[in-house]
C-alpha cells in the first residue's frame, strides 16, 4: 500500500480536520472522537493512510487526548523539535502525510518506555480489528489485541 498526502484527501478534510493537521492546530480537550476509544484496531492518519498507532498501545492518561506508548511503525512518525507557545516541545508529524499529529512527552508508563504520544482525534481515521484485513491492514492485527 503506496502511503501519501494528496489534494483530494487534503479536501475531505472537516474544517477541524484540516485545522489541525495543516495548521498545525490541536483540538480542545475532552473533545475528540477517539479519547475515550477502546475497541481494539489500529489508527491511521486522516490524510494518507498510513499506520500510525494500535489500540493496544493506547492508555488514559488522563490529559484529555488520545495517548499512546509508542507508534505501530516508527517509521511512519516524525519527532520535530516545536519552540511554539513559549514552550520546547516535541512535534509529533506523519511522515507521508506531513499531517500535524500532536506532541510526545516523556511522561508515559515507565513500564512501557515511559513516553506519552499525546495524539489529536481530528488527525487520526480509526479502523477497528475487524475491519483491518478488508482495509489493508491485515499485516498489522498481530499488533492489535484479541476482540
Amino acid at each position: 500500500m503506496t502511503y501519501r498526502k494528496t489534494d483530494e484527501a487534503v479536501s475531505k478534510l472537516t474544517p477541524e480536520q484540516y485545522r489541525v493537521t495543516q495548521q498545525n492546530g490541536t483540538e480542545r480537550p475532552f473533545t475528540g472522537e477517539y479519547t475515550d476509544n477502546k475497541t481494539p484496531g489500529i489508527y491511521v492518519d486522516i490524510v494518507s493512510g498510513e499506520p500510525l498507532f494500535a489500540s493496544a498501545d493506547k492508555f488514559d492518561s488522563g490529559c484529555g487526548w488520545p495517548s499512546f506508548t509508542k507508534p505501530i511503525v516508527p517509521a511512519n512518525v516524525n519527532e520535530l523539535r516545536d519552540n511554539s507557545h513559549g514552550m520546547i516541545r516535541t512535534e509529533v508529524r506523519s511522515v507521508h502525510g506531513d499531517s500535524h499529529l500532536g506532541h510526545v512527552f516523556p511522561d508515559g508508563p515507565e513500564d512501557r518506555g515511559g513516553l506519552r504520544y499525546c495524539i489529536n482525534s481530528a488527525a487520526l481515521r480509526f479502523i477497528p480489528r475487524e475491519e483491518m484485513e478488508a482495509e489493508g491492514y491485515g499485516a498489522y492485527i498481530n499488533q492489535v489485541e484479541d476482540i
